[in-house]
């Protein structure tokens, strides 16, 4: 049974990571207002998720609950390639949430890098904002909770 875990978990990480190169490539791509724009997005995101039961499943449908894993990274993605950038900006939010919560806590090594690689690209976002600018964020996300 350890074998099929680890080969689902890693198969799961190469998906993962070539969606990943496809949003840090439009991530690349962004002007530094349309990073500040994802960032506020992605806070949200981030919020909306960590009030959901299984964050690792936010914006997965209802009747897909029981997959190894949820569609929220396959949704964000289809929302990347889209005409319409706030459309595009909120699919790499999604999609950064959702891979950020499923790889958080992985005993797997390729899950982990994984991991590491979403930290880097949300702390490049993080960046992108002024930093009095973000404790407002901070202070009026702290306040709606």
């Amino acid at each position: 049974m350890q074998f099929v875990t680890r080969l689902i978990a890693l198969s799961r990480a190469v998906q993962l990571r070539k969606q990943f190169r496809e949003i840090n490539k439009a991530l690349e791509d962004l002007a530094p207002t349309a990073r500040r724009q994802l960032a506020a997005i992605a806070l949200r995101e981030f919020a909306n998720a960590s009030k959901s039961e299984f964050p690792h499943l936010y914006a997965t449908p209802p009747d897909e609950k029981y997959r190894p894993w949820g569609s929220g990274t396959e949704i964000g993605l289809e929302r990347l390639r889209s005409d319409n950038m706030q459309v595009r900006l909120r699919g790499v939010a999604l999609w950064l949430t959702v891979a950020y919560h499923e790889t958080k806590d992985s005993p797997f090594g390729e899950q982990r890098e994984l991991h590491r690689q979403v930290m880097r690209s949300l702390r490049s976002l993080k960046e992108a904002i002024p930093s009095n600018d973000l404790s407002t964020w901070m202070i009026g996300e702290a306040e709606a909770a």
